[in-house]
């Protein structure tokens, strides 16, 4: 059974961390070949298992080591039916992947997680599309029939929640959470924005968060900014009800572009001293937001250095 899926730690206090950009430090760092980005087939042997254990593992191994949470977000981006197809995957085929990706993460937690190190499992919903472009935008009933079928999957597992990342349109993400709502399961939408702090579609972050909020009737459990430098989004971020509902990051180690990110041959690892402090900076505007960790170019020497600059002033749990 789910421990945490009918209370969430996260929204009470204490910061939790999550891992960096998994498929960015898979293809350049570990050198695995990752077609489509899609880390869930690793899944398919031993080896591949083995290589998302000792992800993982680096990542949690910070979280326990300055008291805080940790959440175990499962490789299932590429995991939908349209990317699946891609990959040879059939409907049953691509959810026995997804519970899966979701089993790894159980053993991982009865094997690291104490009283005193909760750790979350959270099923990862990527976008239909392209992270970066949302292309031809579907209704919101599309979305919410597309997405149903890998968060029915995920609600008949041991996660405790679901997070959409790298959402780049409202529609999109309004047909998930209605999706998610419907099968009575906790869910996160995290959004893409550009270097003016905006959606893809060029909409504001506050009035994608408002209106995804206004036809949802506030179902997702809080919203997060993914892909992106803080410097492409801070900028935005004010105060209002709903800069309160905002309680996650998830930024890029780059500086650049999506455009130029796409162009670029060789992986920019940014900067993870500057990054760690660009948090701290965020967190002492807005303290609610307690849900840290990477995406493209970041891995686990962002992640501890974000750690140790959020961390100092004793924001995390007691260790046993």
């Amino acid at each position: 059974m789910p421990i945490y899926r009918n209370c969430l730690p996260q929204l009470d206090a204490g910061i939790f961390l999550t891992d960096g950009g998994i498929e960015t430090t898979l293809i350049f760092e570990d050198g695995l070949d990752l077609p489509d980005f899609a880390a869930f087939h690793l899944l398919k042997d031993a080896a591949g298992r083995d290589a998302l254990c000792r992800y993982f593992h680096r990542h949690a191994a910070i979280a326990k080591a300055h008291g805080v949470g940790f959440i175990l977000e499962s490789a299932t981006w590429r995991a939908s039916a349209d990317w699946g197809a891609r990959l040879g995957y059939n409907e049953s085929s691509l959810a026995e992947a997804n519970r899966h990706a979701i089993k790894l993460l159980v053993e991982l937690r009865e094997e690291l997680a104490t009283a005193s190190f909760p750790m979350l499992i959270s099923g990862c919903v990527g976008p239909r599309g392209d992270g970066y472009d949302p292309g031809a935008l579907m209704s919101t009933a599309e979305a919410e029939f597309y997405h149903r079928q890998q968060i029915s999957v995920f609600a008949d597992t041991e996660a405790d929640m679901v997070t959409a990342i790298t959402m780049t349109n409202v529609n999109e993400a309004i047909g998930l959470a209605r999706a998610a709502d419907s099968l009575a399961i906790p869910h996160v939408i995290s959004f893409t924005v550009e270097t003016d702090g905006r959606l893809p579609t060029g909409q504001s972050l506050k009035e994608a968060i408002e209106e995804t909020d206004a036809k949802t009737g506030a179902a997702p459990a809080y919203y997060m900014v993914n892909c992106a430098h803080p410097t492409h989004f801070d900028q935005v971020l004010d105060g209002g009800s709903w800069i309160d509902r905002l309680r996650g990051l998830r930024a890029n180690a780059s500086t650049c572009s999506h455009a130029e990110l796409d162009e670029a041959e060789t992986l920019d690892e940014g900067d993870p001293f500057d990054l760690g402090q660009r948090y701290a900076a965020l967190r002492a505007r807005f303290p609610q937001i307690n849900i840290l960790g990477g995406c493209c170019g970041t891995d686990h020497r962002h992640i501890k250095q974000i750690a140790l600059a959020c961390t100092s002033g004793g924001a995390g749990f007691e260790q046993e």
